[in-house]
């Protein structure tokens, strides 16, 4: 799989927090190995990476500021020179710059990677695919947790991510795995 030389990188919510036991079993173990083996090749290319950190309305969040689960993970921590993009919402295009500054770069082509799956990289994706920008999902370094559905019946983390990954495909994005990417 080849990417355009200015393919963004985009890297959400990948906060301390996240690894909290109150979110429950997750699925995708090694996805933030993943992410970090394509951070470092979108470096290694000189690719532009954008990262997305939440900053949550909610007092009991994960992600609420001021305490350290809203704090980038160490391993996938911006380095110098890559954007980073505050949101207050799943959605990493509303309300925030992210579309302007995608736009004034020139960038027409996404890489999301992150979590969670069924929420902020589905939302970001729909999002991206719906402006018109050529959006790809990498499924293997994206993860998600074990969720109800309106009915209250419990579905594992793997469900939830394939029907996420499922509504992407094909209509808002590509999804593929990193092994395309990286070979």
């Amino acid at each position: 799989m080849e990417f355009r030389q200015d393919a963004a990188l985009i890297v959400i919510d990948q906060q301390k927090g996240i690894h909290h036991p109150k979110l429950g079993r997750r699925n995708n173990l090694q996805a933030e190995a993943r992410i970090q083996a394509l951070l470092q090749h979108w470096r290694h290319t000189g690719r532009p990476v954008i990262h997305v950190q939440h900053l949550s309305h909610l007092p009991d969040s994960v992600f609420w500021p001021g305490q350290s689960g809203v704090e980038f993970q160490d391993a996938c921590a911006p380095a110098p020179g890559e954007q980073v993009i505050q949101k207050r919402v799943p959605d990493a295009f509303s309300g925030t710059p992210l579309e302007a500054h995608l736009r004034a770069a020139g960038i027409a082509q996404l890489v999301l990677v992150g979590v969670a799956t069924h929420n902020s990289v589905e939302a970001t994706a729909r999002t991206g695919g719906n402006l018109g920008f050529d959006t790809w999902v990498i499924e293997d370094a994206c993860y998600t947790f074990d969720k109800p559905d309106f009915f209250g019946q419990l579905h594992p983390a793997e469900l939830v991510h394939a029907m996420s990954l499922g509504n992407l495909h094909g209509e808002y994005a590509t999804v593929i795995h990193s092994r395309d990417v990286l070979r």
